[in-house]
């Protein structure tokens, strides 16, 4: 199936052939085809699957042909294009911004106008879009309430939601700002619930804001992206850093993106790579937009090497050819491993993925390995090699304080913290007082 079988119109076939794309994914087979016909679509599909395309292509189409009849009932231009049409959500500055350059690639030919509100920079360039009019709002949650409480923002016309990488939503705690958000919205309208996992809270929350949607799931959870080579070491915590330093100095890595799970350790190991003269740099959350935006860019044109970075943080990394995904840390929820490890072998082109499991991370790979239906192959020949690796029994962890009774250790910092809130309380009462 080409994209002239999907029925679009002229501006979209141009913008598309210019780009080079002929054949759509397998993504935007399914779902350009159901959001045209206007249902609401649940839709689950890896990294690097076409995702953004596949809801930003139809979108364009549908707002193009409710343009026409608008002529010729005597509203002006300039006030159709103050109302915001449609509305996509996402979780981070770095996907918000890619979302964004999509919309404009591919209505360049529309004259539809879009624009992308995100928090960590000045507002002042974001409200003159706003001023100027816009079609299409693409906004992480933060921002969007605050423009909306400024009155910047009126959601009160949306005919289309898009919810973008809506698990990771979840992880950063923004569900609840998406609730309010969606309050503001027309009942009455278009909901597209796009997500990279698909685990029961993703389930709940869709329920609540898709009504009767067609399920669409792209590459099934349990299945790995075969072109990726897959291997895993099996290492002490300490020696983590010294197996990602010798495996960088010794092997032929053009490019690497490597997974922490804290802001902390991103920084870390950024560090340890820079002492050890290999280029490096870190991106996470705590980092302002100025300074993600420019170790993006440059990993992006290959001026650092190495890019270290948060699973949240690595949201809108799109680099074609990244050579290796390393899991410096073994997620704790399986299905993460996937989407990592998509990062790389994008366009059927080959890819490295390697993880280092320590002796606290065994039940983690366990599960992965479930998840992906084949074990991982180990690496034992390194010299890093775990105590622990020639014992490859997995126990799940214990965790602390399983039964009901406390520690009386645990007690007693309890205790005190609650004397020492009794004394704060008292001071402040008779302060008071005087």
């Amino acid at each position: 199936m080409s994209f002239e079988n999907l029925n679009l119109i002229k501006p979209l076939q141009t913008a598309l052939a210019n780009e080079g794309y002929t054949i759509p994914t397998p993504i935007q087979q399914q779902a350009i085809p159901v959001i045209l016909e206007r249902k609401d679509l649940l839709g689950s599909a890896q990294t690097g699957t076409g995702k953004t395309a596949a809801f930003a292509i139809p979108i364009l189409q549908i707002l193009s042909e409710e343009r026409e009849p608008a002529k010729s009932n005597g509203t002006s231009r300039f006030n159709r294009e103050k109302i915001i049409k449609a509305l996509i959500i996402t979780p981070t500055r770095e996907l918000a911004v890619q979302v964004g350059e999509s919309f404009s690639v591919y209505g360049k030919h529309t004259g539809l106008k879009n624009t992308v509100v995100y928090g960590g920079v000045s507002q002042y360039a974001q409200t003159d879009k706003l001023r100027q009019g816009i079609d299409i709002l693409v906004a992480t949650p933060g921002r969007l309430l605050d423009l909306i409480n400024q009155n910047y923002i009126n959601l009160s016309h949306i005919k289309i939601l898009v919810l973008d990488e809506a698990d990771r939503m979840l992880d950063m705690g923004f569900i609840h700002d998406v609730k309010k958000i969606i309050a503001k919205l027309p009942v009455k309208r278009q909901s597209l619930f796009f997500s990279a996992t698909l685990p029961p809270e993703i389930i709940k929350l869709a329920n609540t804001i898709v009504i009767d949607p067609v399920k669409i799931e792209i590459t099934p959870q349990s299945k790995t992206v075969e072109v990726i080579k897959q291997a895993v070491y099996f290492v002490s915590r300490p020696d983590k850093k010294s197996l990602l330093i010798h495996i960088l100095k010794n092997e032929n890595v053009s490019s690497a993106l490597v997974f922490t799970k804290t802001k902390k350790g991103a920084e870390k190991v950024s560090r340890y790579l820079n002492d050890a003269k290999i280029n490096s740099d870190a991106i996470h959350g705590n980092k302002s937009q100025h300074a993600r935006q420019q170790a993006l860019n440059n990993f992006k044109s290959q001026r650092t090497r190495v890019l270290v970075a948060t699973d949240i943080a690595a949201r809108g990394i799109d680099i074609e050819k990244l050579s290796h995904v390393f899991n410096y840390d073994i997620p704790d929820y399986s299905e993460l491993y996937i989407h990592r490890i998509g990062r790389t072998g994008r366009a059927g082109l080959g890819g490295t993925a390697l993880s280092f499991c320590d002796a606290e991370e065994r039940y983690y790979l366990k599960e992965i390995n479930k998840l992906i239906k084949t074990p991982i192959p180990v690496i034992e020949d390194h010299p890093f090699k775990s105590a622990e690796a020639e014992n490859i029994s997995i126990e799940i962890p214990v965790k602390k304080f399983r039964s009901s009774r406390k520690p009386d250790s645990f007690r007693f910092s309890r205790d005190s913290k609650k004397r020492w809130v009794r004394k704060s309380r008292g001071f402040i009462k008779k302060k008071a007082d005087r």
